[in-house]
C-alpha cells in the first residue's frame, strides 16, 4: 500500500513538471513566433520622426529667443542647438538649472551611459551658455511673500 501511494506521488510529481516545461515551450515559441513578426520590439532606439514645417525658419530668433526650441539667444546658442536637441528636447536642457560642475558631471553621464560623442571644444561653449542662461534658481517651497497687508484674527 505504501509502495502504491509513493508510486502515485511520484506520478504527480513528473506531471507536474511535464506540465511546467509544456507551459515554458508554448511561452517560448510564442515568444519567438511575436518575435518573428515584430524583429524591431527589442531595438532600443527611438524611430520617431519629427516633421519641421518648410516655410519656418529653424534658424529664426524672435525677441531674443529661438523659436524652433525656445532657448535664449546668446554667445553658443548654435551649438548647443546642435548637439544638445540632437538627442533630446530643449525642454530638458532648460529644466535641469545646473553648475558648471554638474554640467560637466551629466555630460560625462551621457557620454558614458547614453552614447554621447566627445564634445571637444564645444563642451566648454555648452556649459558656458547653459551656465549663464539658465543658472541654478535658489528657491524654498514658495516665493517670499511681499506687500501683504495683514490683519487681526478676532477671537
Amino acid at each position: 500500500m505504501d509502495q502504491e501511494k509513493t508510486f502515485r506521488n511520484q506520478v504527480k510529481k513528473i506531471y507536474r513538471l511535464l506540465i511546467i516545461l509544456f507551459s515554458l515551450f508554448v511561452i517560448t515559441g510564442g515568444g519567438l513566433v511575436y518575435y518573428m513578426v515584430n524583429p524591431d520590439i527589442f531595438d532600443n532606439k527611438s524611430k520617431t520622426v519629427i516633421a519641421i514645417p518648410a516655410d519656418i525658419d529653424e534658424d529664426l530668433i524672435e525677441n531674443g529667443i529661438h523659436v524652433r526650441t525656445g532657448l535664449v539667444n546668446a554667445e553658443g546658442l548654435m551649438t548647443v542647438v546642435n548637439n544638445c536637441t540632437n538627442c533630446h528636447s530643449s525642454k530638458l536642457v532648460t529644466q535641469n538649472r545646473m553648475t558648471t560642475e554638474r554640467w560637466n558631471e551629466t555630460i560625462k553621464w551621457m557620454q558614458e551611459t547614453q552614447n554621447l560623442w566627445d564634445l571637444g571644444k564645444n563642451q566648454d561653449i555648452i556649459v558656458n551658455y547653459l551656465v549663464t542662461n539658465y543658472p541654478p534658481i535658489a528657491k524654498g517651497r514658495r516665493m517670499v511673500l511681499k506687500d501683504i497687508n495683514w490683519y487681526e484674527l478676532s477671537n
